[in-house]
């Protein structure tokens, strides 16, 4: 397969080169005749993105009348027919139409271009480029301060995130406005949605506490995403890739266009699976998007579901670290169905009122449905565990039976969000927002065989917890222009109300009942120095409370409390017409940070702690020099220090064979160390050459410095440094009357690098001071590829 599919981008290319190769520019403005850089310009199934200077040149192309199209988000799209050999260059002008481009449902929420808030957004065409099967995260390595890994090794199933060294429980993430997040774990679990990419319009993602925004408080980064625009025209896609590991991801797009009555509908079907690179990681991935829109003068209407259904094979044990030389891809789970199984699905209803052409209203009805378990089996387990009574077979009294147990996740996220967004007059503009949302939550286990059933019945459940959380918020924003000087007033008010009661996983009774009122300010300035270049400052106050398992590992002497943070952003910005630089330095000075101890619980979530002070200080840069028309250089770097004072370590004594002795635990303290999982230097690296503007080659290289596992700063127990280079090629093409066709092969870690994203680390100490311990890493995947086909008719 792989032979022909570069024998055929080999006949493709021979015939580029057949047709003439006259330049031909597309100019694009704003309607005050400001060049617009980051336009998405497709003429003859090529696709480029404009400059500094809003210019996008294309050679190559045939003499013949065919459709350009210029959309760039938050304005009207352009369509109209040119011939290229037939007249000059042309200029395009594109109107501010949030109306059409339903830019208004995420405006609220996001940062506008000048804002005193560090922010990298990322484009239809960059979604594209990346999107052949891995999860979303896989789609954000090239930006600053990110790390990425999964547990299968290969980017699809459970992968994770960290911004800043800030997991995926404090990063806010928003689909439309609306909260992603978990409401009790906080995390987003992107698994849930297989192949969202695919219907996802813009990502723009803040670091640091970022803007007031919808669900759970921003605590390390904000992820807003927004799903496809309006289109006008009726379209088709089919967009298949494979690849290594037996990866495959089919998906079907439809949309009708804009019909004359105002109405408009898209709809996609998506299939992903995998082998895993880990041994039977296996995933097996659907998922389906509609939405039916009203688009009136005044009033628009969309309705959007979306839903996902995941069954992967748990990995979420790692790999032990004695295993890492005998076998990199070794799984200890060797039950058939070891199996989690998960379905989601979400509804949406968003309604926005344009008053006058200074006020517009937005609100949106959401309800999320999920259900699911995980399977797995267990030996020699006690009776008394699953609240059953010994038997006695023989005279034999029988106190344990190997079983199969499905522990139960049943939800329901539903509620509101709400803004409005009022411009005063060209210098100031206020927005009013925010959201009610109600969780409700059931937690329960269930025995579906057992060697000796004892006096269970079929359908019993042995634990039982039920979850009710409430979250309310709003906010205001004041947005203001004095000449070359913008600032802005950022202002929430959230209240939380948790409650579990009833009996956890291990029959303790877990009973909780806490609520939070926390008010998060922000404030920033930016001063424009030059048509081009910015500089900005902002401070920001932000709460978050525990989740779920920090109460449910915790003892009852030490309950987990919420976290506070003051997080500092200054940065300057240039966009110069083959430049493009961001530089910024923060500070993330936290009170009651809860950080990882390095454990992890039985289903793998980590195990957490409270530390009265730490901080998070570094400078970041994101660059990019088109350095001709051929090539291109992008790079970032996050260089930081992340610091704990004064941590206290709390170790269980264990004799030589590990086991527990009723003993005090062993104290050790340490006036400073590094915050575990917190890379302090992260690199990304990006070189591009595009022969013709249809075919393009890159190579992206990633540098990660060490991680240590847990808050000792001890190289024993952590994550070796890793360096990893992907490359890939892109070929667009038009061929037989279709619209466009997008080759694209991407081979991954092409030097073979063994590394390990993320790992764990457990033990204890012994009488005489012995430090016991285990690791266990997970490692991602060796030179591997993956091979895309996207038809658009």
């Amino acid at each position: 397969m792989v032979k022909n599919g570069l024998m055929t981008l080999v006949l493709l290319f021979g015939a580029f080169f057949a047709v003439g190769q006259t330049p031909f520019t597309v100019r694009v403005f704003d309607a005050a005749r400001n060049p617009l850089p980051g336009a998405t310009v497709v003429l003859q199934g090529n696709t480029t993105i404009s400059d500094a200077q809003g210019r996008a040149t294309f050679t190559g192309l045939k003499p013949k009348t065919s459709s350009l199209q210029v959309r760039y988000v938050g304005y009207t799209a352009f369509q109209r027919n040119v011939l290229p050999d037939g007249q000059g260059d042309i200029t395009v002008v594109l109107h501010l139409e949030t109306r059409m481009a339903d830019e208004v449902q995420v405006i609220a929420t996001r940062a506008a271009d000048n804002a005193a808030t560090t922010y990298k957004n990322l484009n239809k065409e960059d979604i594209t480029r990346g999107n052949l099967a891995q999860d979303i995260p896989y789609l954000l390595d090239q930006t600053p301060s990110v790390v990425i890994g999964s547990d299968a090794g290969a980017g699809v199933g459970y992968t994770n995130l960290t911004i800043r060294g800030s997991d995926n429980q404090r990063i806010n993430v928003t689909l439309n406005g609306i909260p992603l997040n978990d409401a009790e774990s906080m995390g987003s679990f992107f698994v849930n949605l297989p192949d969202f990419a695919s219907s996802a319009e813009s990502i723009q993602i803040q670091r640091g506490i970022g803007t007031s925004t919808n669900g759970a408080g921003a605590f390390g980064a904000s992820l807003n995403i927004q799903s496809d625009v309006l289109e006008r025209n009726p379209y088709a896609e089919l967009n298949n890739s494979g690849g290594s590991y037996n990866t495959w991801k089919n998906t079907i797009k439809v949309g009708s266009g804009l019909m004359p009555n105002k109405f408009a509908f898209n709809a996609r079907l998506s299939r992903i699976s995998s082998d895993g690179y880990i041994d039977r990681a296996t995933s097996d991935l659907k998922s389906f998007y509609v939405d039916a829109g009203y688009y009136g003068e005044k009033h628009h209407l969309k309705a959007t579901v979306f839903s996902g259904k995941e069954k992967t094979y748990q990995a979420w044990d790692g790999v032990p670290e004695e295993m890492l030389d005998i076998n990199r891809r070794y799984n200890g789970f060797t039950y058939e169905n070891q199996t989690d199984n998960y379905t989601q699905t979400h509804h949406h209803l968003h309604y926005n009122y344009f008053a006058s052409d200074r006020t517009t209203l937005n609100m949106a009805l959401h309800y999320t449905r999920g259900a699911g378990y995980y399977e797995e089996y267990k030996d020699g387990e006690s009776f008394n565990r699953y609240g059953l009574a010994p038997i006695e077979i023989g005279g034999t009294t029988i106190n344990t039976t190997d079983l199969i147990r499905r522990r139960w996740l049943d939800n329901h996220f539903y509620g509101t969000v709400f803004s409005v967004n009022h411009q005063l007059n060209d210098n100031h503009n206020l927005i009013f927002g925010g959201g009610a949302n109600q969780y409700r939550g059931d937690h329960y286990g269930e025995v579906i065989w057992a060697q000796y059933a004892s006096d269970s019945q079929l359908g019993d459940k042995y634990y039982f917890n039920d979850a009710d959380k409430n979250d309310v918020n709003v906010y205001g924003k004041w947005n203001a222009s004095f000449g070359a000087l913008r600032l802005y007033t950022d202002l929430q008010y959230r209240f939380v109300d948790y409650t579990f009661e009833g009996y956890n996983h291990n029959l303790e009774l877990a009973d909780v009942n806490v609520k939070h009122h926390f008010f998060n300010p922000k404030i920033g300035t930016t001063y424009l120095l030059s048509p081009k270049t910015s500089v900005y400052a902002s401070y920001a106050f932000g709460n978050k409370e525990p989740v779920r398992d920090d109460y449910v590992d915790s003892s009852p002497n030490a309950r987990p409390k919420a976290e506070r943070m003051h997080n500092i952003e200054a940065g300057y910005r240039l966009r110069g017409e083959s430049l493009n630089i961001g530089a910024n330095i923060y500070g993330m000075f936290y009170k009651d940070q809860l950080i990882k101890t390095g454990e992890i619980n039985d289903v793998g979530a980590s195990i957490r702690e409270n530390v009265p002070n730490s901080y998070r200080i570094g400078v970041e840069l994101d660059g990019a020099w088109q350095l001709s028309k051929q090539f291109r250089w992008k790079a970032t770097a996050g260089i930081s220090e992340n610091k704990i004072k004064n941590y206290t370590e709390y170790l269980t004594v264990m004799d030589e064979d590990w086991t527990e002795l009723d003993e005090p635990q062993v104290v050790q303290h340490y006036p400073s160390t590094t915050i575990s999982f917190s890379p302090s230097v992260i690199l990304s690296n990006e070189f591009a050459y595009a022969p013709i503007p249809s075919l393009e080659f890159s190579l992206a290289s990633k540098y990660v410095s060490r991680q240590f596992l847990d808050n000792t700063q001890s190289t024993e127990r952590s994550v070796d440094p890793f360096f990893v280079n992907n490359l890939r090629l892109r070929y667009n093409f038009s061929l037989l009357g279709l619209e466009n066709i997008d080759a694209n092969l991407a081979v991954n870690n092409i030097f073979n690098e063994k590394y390990e994203s993320h790992g764990y680390t457990y033990g204890g100490i012994t009488p005489t001071g012995t430090r016991l311990y285990g690791n266990a890493y997970f490692p991602q995947a060796e030179t591997n590829f993956l091979l895309g086909l996207n038809i658009r008719f």
